[in-house]
């Protein structure tokens, strides 16, 4: 992001942030998602583990809805930042609000 211009407070926000292991963080440092996430896909059809512990292509569509994760990144570039972070607010709030009202 700070490549790209942005300001720490830019990206720096909750809608950017994601809960992973350090050694997965550490082997993705900073590349773009579009790249590490084609990794991950990559590695379901092959079976070779090289980011992470995702097996299957199940397991990854599960987990980016757990994380409120727009699957529009699994194509996008920083021109698509903004839309990721507005589609990313909305999942999240909507996670929420589902929580909120199943107490």
């Amino acid at each position: 992001m700070k490549k790209n211009g942005l300001s720490k407070g830019d990206y720096n926000q909750i809608a950017n942030y994601v809960y992973m292991q350090s050694e997965t963080n550490i082997k993705i440092s900073n590349e773009p998602p579009r790249a590490y996430l084609k990794t991950i896909l990559d590695q379901v059809n092959r079976g070779e583990m090289q980011i992470g512990a995702i097996t299957d292509e199940k397991s990854f569509k599960e987990n980016l809805k757990q994380n409120c994760i727009p699957e529009l990144i699994l194509d996008a570039d920083f021109e698509q930042f903004e839309a990721f972070l507005k589609e990313r607010r909305i999942l999240m709030a909507n996670k929420i609000k589902e929580y909120y009202f199943s107490l």
